[in-house]
């Protein structure tokens, strides 16, 4: 059997939340272990949860994605990080990529490209 891998899920919409929520559900090899609305409170939980995998908003209140990553994978190179983003915005991708990101996926997505996309992350 696989091995389950730790989940933390970023944004700031409870809604988006619940659909990578509902998304991860299907699979019995993630287990979603904390939830944030912002980038303060990924930092802050990333730190204590230890998750394999975060996904990701990019604009939050209080600390935004790009500046939460920063400081989560300055601590822990080790986690994995599929950024979820309303706009697929060439320059925040670059700034992405400069972090240490290399997956994003556009919302609204669907449950199979959420899934696929983790997958990938996994496969690096």
């Amino acid at each position: 059997m696989a091995e389950v891998k730790k989940v933390l899920i970023v944004d700031d919409s409870p809604l988006v939340r619940n659909l990578v929520k509902k998304a991860l559900s299907q699979r019995n090899d993630f287990n979603v272990v904390g939830e944030a609305s912002n980038g303060k409170e990924a930092v802050e939980l990333a730190m204590k949860l230890e998750p394999d995998i975060i996904t990701l908003d990019v604009t939050m209140p209080i600390m935004d994605g790009l500046e939460a990553a920063k400081k989560i994978l300055s601590v822990k190179n080790s986690i994995r990080i599929l950024l979820l983003s309303a706009m697929g915005d060439d320059d925040l991708l670059n700034q992405a990529r400069e972090i240490g990101i290399r997956h994003s996926l556009q919302k609204p997505f669907k449950n199979e490209q959420l899934l696929d996309a983790i997958n990938k992350l996994l496969e690096e």
